[in-house]
């Protein structure tokens, strides 16, 4: 079954998620970032994220902004949740 427990295979765990109908990928990375305590997810899909990356002068398109966002590995949750307070 799927386990939320620290400590599990976030990887693993994501998957399991994606596969439950009516979950995507934001859904399964935001319980990633806040559920599992995983300090790499960037979500460059959420429209919060790209806004607050054009209010800081940083690449907005989503192919563009995941690649400018592999700088900042392995702290990328927290680089999301700096883009959604300057969005």
């Amino acid at each position: 079954g799927l386990d939320l427990a620290p400590g599990v295979d976030r990887a693993e765990t994501t998957r399991q998620l994606v596969a439950i109908p009516g979950i995507g990928p934001w859904t399964a990375g935001y319980v990633a970032m806040r559920a599992l305590g995983d300090p790499d997810v960037f979500i460059a899909t959420d429209l919060a994220v790209r806004r607050g990356a054009a209010a800081l002068g940083l690449p907005d398109d989503e192919k563009t902004l995941d690649a400018y966002a592999a700088r900042w590995r392995p702290w990328r949750s927290y680089a999301v949740i700096h883009l959604w307070r300057a969005a």
